[in-house]
């Protein structure tokens, strides 16, 4: 029973971290949804529910989604150097400016809140934060999550759920501020998207390390235009 609970409490630790409301400021952005809804593409729920599973089948799908499987595998070698690499890729195949930069503001966040947390006790974390103060590395979170997560013993598949379920509820918190959408409607979405992440995990792990980057073209201009967007509210 000790051992069970310990479990428990290792993953609502986790989800603590997947959390809308941790403070890291995925709230500030909405990667490209906010030039959508500047050109029209984006009305209502039903747009915003289409551009939503687009994101995820390609962008989440190429980029952190296979990120997080890619980072399990290094740190189940013990492979420091390999996540230093998938950093450096998946920052330099980030076409736009604020997506790019916005990931890394949130990395950074993320790390000082679980080092004031837990200390030096997660693997590779203090050599990571290290490695980015030092212009080595950018910071990405969902490999400050992967670390977080594979310390804690999180399997993969439990640990590639948990944080695409954690990105989802954040943009779709984000779009019931910006788009004319409902918390019911915002719920709804959010429970087809859990319903994705099935077929989506099957998918990614299948993939390795030269799909990662990988994203939809249309998902990036988005992103793009947003930096020269005169109105907005998020920040990429």
């Amino acid at each position: 029973m000790e051992k069970e609970l310990t479990n428990k409490l290792n993953y609502l630790e986790v989800f603590q971290i997947c959390d809308s409301t941790f403070p890291i400021g995925t709230f500030n952005h909405s990667f490209g949804m906010e030039n959508y809804l500047r050109t029209n593409v984006i009305k209502k729920a039903p747009e915003f529910r289409i551009w939503l599973e687009n994101y995820y089948r390609s962008q989440f799908r190429f980029g952190e989604g296979l990120l997080v499987k890619l980072c399990y595998e290094a740190i189940d070698k013990h492979d420091f150097d390999k996540l230093i690499e998938y950093d450096d890729q998946i920052t330099k195949s980030t076409l736009a400016t604020e997506t790019r930069n916005g990931t890394k503001l949130i990395a950074h966040q993320m790390i000082i809140l679980i080092d004031k947390i837990y200390g030096d006790k997660v693997p590779h974390l203090k050599e990571y934060a290290k490695a980015i103060e030092d212009g080595k590395a950018y910071g990405n979170p969902a490999i400050v999550f992967s670390m977080f997560a594979h310390y804690k013993g999180v399997p993969l598949m439990d640990a590639f759920l948990m944080y695409g379920y954690s990105v989802a509820s954040t943009l779709v918190l984000n779009a019931v501020r910006a788009v004319p959408l409902g918390q019911r409607e915002g719920q709804v979405i959010l429970n087809d998207l859990i319903k994705l992440l099935k077929p989506l995990y099957k998918r990614v792990m299948k993939l390795d390390a030269s799909y990662l980057g990988a994203n939809a073209p249309g998902l990036e201009m988005a992103q793009i235009n947003h930096e020269t967007q005169e109105s907005r509210l998020f920040m990429s």
